[in-house]
């Protein structure tokens, strides 16, 4: 019974075809330069990276900063400074190092994470040239 609903069942292929359009003349250099160069897929790149970024900056603010401000007598790692020039009780000039370290930190897991999936999807290898 199976087999009878399989030679039932036929499938078709639909293609669409869009017409071609036609370019304006001063626009053909831009055209062909998108076409060639592959600027879409650094697009959806540059689109990835950035989400990227900012689960790995919510990943070194929320677990990175506090573990690392534990060592330096509590506190979260963002909040550390030295500073510069107070009055009174107040400090009016401060050197935020931990908002540097942080920073540091965060495009050290970015640059690791591109390497890897490079190297992992042997991306490495498609520009050089095949002797």
């Amino acid at each position: 019974m199976a087999e009878e609903k399989r030679k039932l069942v036929q499938r078709k292929e639909v293609v669409v075809s869009l017409p071609v359009l036609k370019t304006p003349k001063w626009m053909e250099g831009f055209v062909n330069f998108v076409r060639e160069q592959g600027v879409v897929g650094l697009a959806v790149g540059l689109v990835l990276g950035v989400a990227a970024k900012s689960v790995i900056d919510s990943l070194v603010a929320n677990i990175f900063n506090p573990t690392i401000g534990l060592i330096g007598n509590g506190g979260n790692l963002d909040s550390k400074f030295v500073c510069m020039k107070s009055i009174g009780a107040e400090c009016q000039n401060k050197l935020a190092y931990g908002a540097f370290i942080s920073d540091i930190l965060s495009f050290i897991i970015i640059a690791a994470v591109v390497y890897f999936v490079i190297k992992g999807l042997k991306l490495d290898k498609l520009d050089k040239p095949k002797a």
